[in-house]
């Protein structure tokens, strides 16, 4: 269609345009039907055998950012002070 019926058919609402996406998948030179399980930790019983050497090890992310450290809670003596202030205020 020419760029100007288009734009005619898109403000009546009669001509909604579509995009596509394709996509090729093909076996790469590491696939395998097995899901291979990566070690996670090095244990002084695999140094002592050496076994670490043969075993495939998950690769650190160093750019994680880990949990949030729990801080940040009044201590329960000021917390008492705090309702006891109030308590007065209410009073007058």
């Amino acid at each position: 269609l020419p760029e100007r019926d288009r734009t005619e058919l898109k403000r009546r609402k009669l001509l909604l345009e579509v995009t596509l996406k394709s996509y090729w998948i093909r076996k790469g030179s590491a696939f395998s039907t097995a899901v291979a399980r990566l070690e996670t930790e090095l244990t002084p019983e695999m140094i002592a055998t050496g076994s670490w050497r043969q075993l495939p090890f998950k690769p650190y992310n160093f750019s994680s950012l880990g949990l949030p450290p729990a801080c940040g809670h009044l201590h329960p003596l000021l917390k008492v002070r705090s309702e006891l202030r109030q308590i007065f205020l209410e009073m007058g």
